[in-house]
């Protein structure tokens, strides 16, 4: 990771305000903002007692972010995978990545990766796991990581 910094993580209900502010205005940035797609990012899901929020921060700001979701059959959900894009292609995602997957643990993971990431995706282990679909104007890939 180029110019690393420490990954942070919490579950989000223990998040202090000024920083989950950080978090969901980076995934506003990137989701709704950059990607142009007029969604409802405050799904709920955050505010799940178990779900875990992911970030590295650069200055004090969030510069990338993911949140990990436990699903009714126990798998963990990675989403919401963000880096603001003057950060990107300097290993923070995958970092958080690995940081997701050690909370997972021995569970299974899956994810919903824009399609034109899947290689990424393969390369830190998740294999295609349904048919592809579009969201938000975007083509995404259900994918599994056992």
């Amino acid at each position: 990771m180029t110019g690393a910094s420490e990954i942070r993580r919490s579950r989000t209900i223990d998040l202090d305000p000024p920083t989950l502010y950080r978090i969901l205005r980076l995934r506003a940035e990137v989701f709704v903002v950059e990607q142009d797609c007029v969604f409802n990012d405050l799904d709920g899901r955050d505010l799940e007692p178990s779900t875990e929020q992911c970030w590295i921060e650069q200055d004090g700001d969030v510069v990338a972010t993911l949140r990990v979701i436990v699903e009714p059959d126990a798998s963990r959900r990675i989403g919401r995978v963000a880096v603001r894009a003057s950060f990107r292609r300097r290993g923070f995602a995958a970092a958080l990545m690995r940081a997701a997957l050690d909370i997972a643990g021995d569970q299974a993971v899956v994810l919903d990766a824009q399609s034109h990431l899947l290689g990424w995706y393969e390369r830190l282990g998740f294999v295609v796991d349904g048919t592809d679909f579009i969201e938000d104007g975007i083509p995404h890939t259900p994918m599994r990581r056992a």
